[in-house]
């Protein structure tokens, strides 16, 4: 079934009489061979369908029996058909009009040139097989062509038959499921052409008025490529129109059934519009058939003329555009002989042929059906099979339209393999019928620059204006409609399409600060080992049996283990690190607060509470209430320090800085702030208490008066810890750090000098004050002035 003739005028169709060649060649070579069906020959009934409008009638024709007839049977498997398989249609609509009464009758199906997707569904169409790849592969290869020269703003036009709107629905199905930044595409506008008769020289009104509406939206569209999924009948007055417009520069990519149409091509000024890019399928020269094309049948002797007058016109045509036909290739041809191979090969397995000759047995169709699909041979070497959908393994190719290049009219620029998606594109065989002959430029928006998403305008994806993603946000390449946020360990400039780790900080032994905090604790530990070492020496001296006796002993070993706490505050942190920071200070400092509280209100009772409460004063000393108050408030301190640590963990802790996101400080806990507050709140109040006693005993023997000094201490403690909480309001990062080992520092150096270096002022430069004498003079003083 071949289209020799076009309704009404029915002007003859010189590639289908190619095609009809194809066939008929293909038959004379198999029955001249001795490998192939040895002993029969084929015959054949070939059917001119008129394009369309011829479909039924032949299809009856081959569906008959011996009496012409189609006769309804409740089973056919014993019914024997005219033909045992069938040859087309083209057309897809005519293939699948085919199909479906083929399928009734099983009779095998091989169509060249149809590549609908509706006959890869061997649920409904057992019978349907093809030569040529499908409608899928056709619209891959367009997706991949757009995506290899980069456009991805189109236009699609389409002709309102079956064949343009099916692949116009499959292409956009696939254009919506194509969601990646290198090949997204997008349509810019879509627009069916009406279908015109070739016969007519010139459009109607209303074709001509279509035709016009979509030339004006292609010259106000900045879209540059024009995807035409059409049959050529509609396309010979379109592309008259277009050129008499003068519609230049553009891109148009041919679906396969125009893609090689010789009358199109030699449309006068064709090659102003641009260059042409057609879906082809691939070229396999068939030797003798370009001569079998053209050659009068044999007439032999005592038989009738085999070639009327009709029949020399046509040869006589087919004469004409013979060169024509050589130098577009054996494309549909190729197909068309392949078919009858196939159906030669089903039948070679089918009757057990071997050298001498086949069987001679009835061959209904549905056992060539089966043997049909598992056919598997190799011819010019090509691989002649069909896979469980009936298509078969070989693909299409993209040509290129070249009116400067005699004999070559149409010029392979890439290969394509599918299912891989493989497309090889020969750069060097293109040639740019453009503007400086370079590739154009397809796209409705410029790619955005590094780090920088797309803001969409409109309802097209491919509108857009860039935005840069702002700091702290990278542009995944999986979305790039989206800033994403960089994990919390990560930070990224603005403008970024990647996130790069933060740098951590902490208090490290290499800080320009720690020499000199270290060299104040070492110079606060010798500090205390001197103070220590003469309290020692002078432990009997009345000034330091005044200073707390053996209180200040623990006092001072409380002040050295403190000055060493130093090393938890400098290094790289660790939970041990952290405990040990908040601990050591708290206990040392706490238990120094306690020893100097305590001793401002023993000389108070010495003084004042021993002659008004004697039995009281009396129990203070004998259950030692120094040391009972020293004792629970160390464990009261270290209750508070276990509470601290179970509810405010002290644990290494990354923290984002404020002022520079792109670091992170290594620090101990999170909540800074309350686990400070909760661990010194012991200290405040004894630091309050020890005041209120100093100042109640500010009229005490002089020897006996620490008011001065304590208050001295006291005031330093309160204002370090105020100068600390402002320091943690407005400043973050190692600052923070560093004047929270600066406080803690001078919290025990206020103790160190404040409270012990008076008592060794005394000590060592007025000795004559470290006696016995002179306390009880001044104890005396005291006694004379309260009568």
């Amino acid at each position: 079934m071949v289209p020799l003739s076009l309704p009404p005028s029915y002007r003859l169709r010189t590639i289908g009489f190619s095609y009809l060649q194809a066939m008929r060649f293909a038959v004379e070579e198999i029955n001249n061979s001795s490998a192939l069906l040895p002993g029969l020959s084929l015959g054949y009934e070939i059917f001119d369908v008129c394009y369309l409008t011829n479909i039924i009638q032949p299809l009856f024709s081959f569906l008959s029996d011996d009496h012409l007839r189609v006769e309804i049977k409740r089973n056919y498997s014993d019914y024997k058909t005219r033909v045992v398989a069938v040859i087309g249609p083209d057309a897809p609509s005519s293939a699948v009009t085919a199909a479906y009464l083929l399928s009734q009758f099983l009779v095998p199906q091989i169509t060249y040139s149809a590549t609908t997707e509706a006959l890869s569904s061997p649920k409904i169409f057992p019978v349907a097989f093809r030569t040529i790849p499908s409608t899928e592969q056709q619209v891959a290869l367009l997706l991949n062509l757009m995506k290899y020269f980069r456009w991805n703003w189109v236009i699609m036009l389409s002709s309102e038959d079956d064949y343009g709107q099916q692949n116009a629905q499959l292409l956009r199905s696939k254009i919506g499921t194509t969601y990646s930044e290198a090949s997204w595409i997008c349509v810019a506008f879509q627009e069916t052409i009406p279908v015109q008769n070739d016969s007519q020289e010139e459009p109607d009104g209303a074709a001509l008025l279509r035709f016009q509406l979509i030339i004006a939206k292609i010259k106000r569209s900045s879209a540059k490529v024009v995807i035409v999924l059409s049959t050529e009948l509609s396309l010979r007055p379109f592309f008259g129109e277009v050129i008499r417009q003068n519609l230049t520069g553009l891109v148009w990519v041919a679906s396969e059934a125009w893609a090689t149409d010789l009358s199109i091509f030699a449309m006068h000024n064709i090659s102003s519009i641009g260059s042409v890019f057609g879906v082809a399928v691939q070229d396999v020269p068939i030797p003798g058939l370009d001569e079998f094309r053209v050659r009068s049948p044999e007439v032999r002797e005592a038989a009738p003329p085999m070639c009327n007058q009709e029949c020399d016109d046509c040869l006589s045509a087919v004469r004409h555009y013979d060169a024509s036909l050589r130098s577009s290739g054996n494309r549909i041809d190729f197909n068309i002989y392949s078919s009858v191979y196939v159906v030669a090969h089903a039948l070679h397995t089918l009757l057990g042929c071997n050298k001498t000759g086949c069987s001679k047995r009835t061959v209904y169709p549905w056992q060539l059906l089966r043997e049909v699909g598992r056919v598997n041979f190799t011819l010019l070497n090509n691989i002649i099979q069909f896979d469980e959908k009936g298509d078969p393994p070989n693909g299409f190719e993209i040509v290129q339209w070249q009116w400067d290049i005699p004999g070559k009219p149409f010029r392979r620029i890439a290969n394509y393999k599918f299912p891989q998606e493989e497309l090889l594109v020969y750069t060097e065989n293109i040639v740019w019928h453009t503007e400086n002959s370079t590739p154009p430029r397809s796209v409705c928006s410029a790619q955005c620059g590094q780090g920088q998403r797309r803001k969409v305008l409109g309802s097209s994806a491919c509108c857009f204006v860039c935005v840069e993603c702002e700091a702290g946000t990278f542009l995944n390449k999986s979305d790039i409609f989206t800033c994403q946020t960089c994990p919390h360990n990560m930070w990224s400039n603005s403008g970024q399409e990647e996130c790069f780790t933060k740098t951590v900080i902490f208090f490290s032994w290499h800080d320009p600060v720690s020499p000199v905090l270290l060299s104040f604790a070492f110079l606060g530990l010798l500090a205390t080992l001197g103070i220590l070492l003469t309290f020692i020496c002078h432990h009997d001296t009345p000034v330091v049996r005044s200073a707390g006796g053996r209180l200040c002993f623990l006092m001072l070993a409380a002040l050295a283990a403190g000055f060493c706490s130093v090393g938890f505050y400098i290094g790289e942190l660790s939970e041990f690190k952290c405990v040990g920071r908040r601990s050591a200070f708290g206990l040392c400092f706490s238990l120094c607060i306690a020893c100097i509280t305590v001793r401002s209100f023993q000389i108070i009772c010495v003084f004042k509470v021993a002659a008004r409460l004697p039995r009281a004063y009396d129990l203070w000393r004998k259950y030692h209430g120094q040391e009972v108050f020293v004792g629970t408030v160390l464990a009261l301190k270290m209750t508070i320090m276990g509470c601290n640590v179970y509810f405010y963990p002290p644990v290494p802790a990354l923290t984002t800085m404020r002022n520079n996101p792109a670091v992170l400080l290594l620090m101990c806990t999170p909540d800074f702030k309350a686990s400070m507050v909760l661990s010194n709140s012991l200290e405040m109040f004894l630091c309050l208490l020890c005041f209120s006693f100093a100042y109640m005993g500010k009229a005490m023997p002089k020897n006996y008066n620490e008011a001065r000094y304590v208050t001295l201490s006291m005031t330093g403690y309160f204002s370090c810890w105020a100068t600390l909480f402002l320091v943690m309001s407005l400043c973050d990062g190692l600052v923070v750090n560093k004047v929270d080992t600066s406080v803690m520092l001078t919290n025990l150096f206020n103790i160190c000098l404040g409270y012990f270096g008076p008592k060794c002022y005394i000590i060592f430069f007025h000795p004559e004050r470290n006696t016995a004498a002179f306390f009880q003079t001044d104890i005396q003083s005291y006694t004379m002035r309260q009568d």
